[in-house]
């Protein structure tokens, strides 16, 4: 398709143009016509403000005749009766001026008007100059020494000379501010005519714009709407029209490019995502083969921990029997058979911890709620870690008081033992470790060590973190900790630096909240 096309952007602009100066033109005329009424408002109101100048010249006139016909009957000298008349003259000849004054605006304005009007104003002219001549002359004909016959005559004639070219000047003023109006009326007759053919043109020029430019743009934009829906939900195959090379021409055809191209790509996308999924199917199988493996591992794990248990128990049990009956038979032995029945028990618990582990390790933890009391519950972890403290070289201090709370407690005493382990590694160089119960439940274990940086303390919790570099361990205590603790319904906390330390140095603290018993 040629490309010497009028672009969208040119056609819009020529309609909006065409549009402005309809309106400008109307705007225009409008503008002209209130003009032309103003002009013809404004001769108007002069007519009406001469009239009512006219108004007052025959009233003065009116006195001017009152006054000269009473100086006359009185027989009074010429003297006297110019002194009388003379101010009435004076206020005659300002009327006169006056209008001669309205009558030169009146004339210059007219210059804007038809040659009829221009020629009625210069007739007003010409009357208002024979009534101030008649005023004139018949102030020199009553300053003259005459008898009183004559001088009534010349009231007289005044009178009848003026009266006719005032009624003629009120009668052109008159007929003047009608024809005014009239042309006020005909103009406005006219504008309204010329208000509605403009406002015709501009509706017919603004529906021939929407419909023959704006609408068919619409209905492209909605073709382009609509293809843009569809390559949305991934339908591709689009074949807009190519009408015409505009600037929506040219969307339709990079619109239509840019589908092709996504289609390409949908297919590159789905061979890949074909190929993805025999890798992701291939590697599933293998995952599986191997966690089948694992669970094989873990069970054969479990087992040999089940059967290690079976085959120590079995001994300890006869080792314990054993102790029993020595300790009967032999009543001067009795502290060796003592000591022999404490470490098989101990060694017996050291099992059921191996095998409470080793189920913790599979996600179970199974629990055995009782009342368990803090004083005997401190004591039995204090005489688990007593050799290893003695060892270290670090003083154990129980602080315990009477109280009960509801745990497991081999799962428990596990707990403590793991923590104090956990202290006497970092207290070495401290030298102290406290162990201390309150009623309400909390369990707590102190040390005077280095303490853990703020820094550090929120990822202890994780597995296989330590608070301290260079520390042998894989950092799985808390982390057991935390989780049986919370499976009792309790909380743990760390304290670093400890607010009321045990020494010099900084220490931690870790506190232990269970549950109180409520007997």
């Amino acid at each position: 398709m040629s490309e010497r096309v009028m672009s969208l952007k040119t056609r819009l602009t020529a309609g909006a143009v065409a549009l402005t100066a309809a309106t400008v033109l109307t705007a225009l005329v409008l503008l002209i016509g209130m003009a032309q009424v103003g002009v013809r408002m404004q001769a108007a109101l002069q007519a009406e403000a001469r009239m009512a100048r006219y108004s007052t010249l025959s009233t003065q006139v009116s006195t001017f005749l009152v006054v000269a016909t009473e100086a006359v009957q009185r027989g009074l000298s010429p003297e006297t009766r110019a002194d009388r008349l003379d101010p009435v003259a004076a206020g005659i000849r300002e009327t006169f001026a006056a209008l001669n004054g309205d009558l030169e605006q009146a004339v210059s304005d007219a210059e804007r008007l038809d040659l009829d009007t221009q020629s009625r104003f210069g007739t007003q002219s010409l009357l208002l100059a024979r009534m101030a001549a008649s005023v004139d002359q018949t102030m020199r004909g009553l300053g003259r020494d005459m008898d009183p016959i004559s001088l009534r005559a010349w009231v007289d004639s005044f009178a009848s000379r003026f009266d006719p070219l005032l009624n003629e000047a009120v009668n052109t003023e008159v007929l003047f501010r009608r024809e005014t109006l009239a042309g006020i009326e005909t103009l406005r007759a006219r504008l309204t005519w010329i208000a509605v053919g403009l406002a015709a043109l501009s509706v017919a020029m603004a529906v021939a714009f929407y419909a023959g430019l704006i609408q068919p743009q619409f209905r492209r934009l909605d073709l382009l709407r609509d293809a843009a829906r569809r390559i949305g939900a991934q339908d591709f195959a689009l074949s807009l029209p190519d009408t015409r090379a505009d600037e929506i021409g040219r969307l339709y055809r990079e619109t239509d490019a840019a589908a092709r191209l996504l289609a390409d790509r949908q297919a590159e996308v789905a061979a890949d995502r074909a190929h993805l999924n025999e890798i992701i199917e291939a590697r599933t199988e293998a995952l599986s083969a191997a966690n089948a493996r694992l669970s094989e591992i873990d069970e054969s794990r479990r087992r040999l921990f089940a059967d290690i248990s079976h085959e120590l128990r079995t001994p300890l049990t006869v080792i314990l029997m054993e102790a029993q009956l020595g300790r009967q038979v032999v009543p001067g032995a009795r502290d060796v058979f003592d000591t022999i029945e404490t470490r098989a028990a101990r060694l017996n618990r050291r099992i059921d911890d191996l095998l409470r582990v080793a189920r913790s390790d599979s996600g179970v933890l199974a629990l055995s709620p009782e009342a368990v009391p803090l004083g005997v519950l401190l004591a039995e972890a204090a005489e688990e870690v007593s050799a290893e403290c003695a060892s270290a070289g670090v003083a154990l201090t129980v602080d315990a008081v009477d109280g009960t709370v509801t745990a497991d407690r081999n799962w428990l005493r596990q707990v403590l033992v793991g923590l104090i382990r956990n202290a006497l590694r970092h207290a070495r160089d401290g030298g102290a470790v406290t162990v201390a119960a309150e009623p309400d439940g909390m369990l707590s274990v102190t040390d005077n060590g280095p303490g853990i940086p703020a820094a550090a303390q929120e990822r202890l919790f994780d597995r296989f973190t330590q608070g301290t570099p260079n520390r042998a361990g894989f950092g799985l205590g808390l982390a057991l900790a935390k989780w049986v603790i919370e499976e009792h319904g309790g909380s743990v906390a760390i304290e670093s630096p400890v607010a009321e330390p045990i020494g010099d140095a900084p220490g931690t603290k870790v506190v232990l909240r269970l549950p109180a018993d409520p007997r």
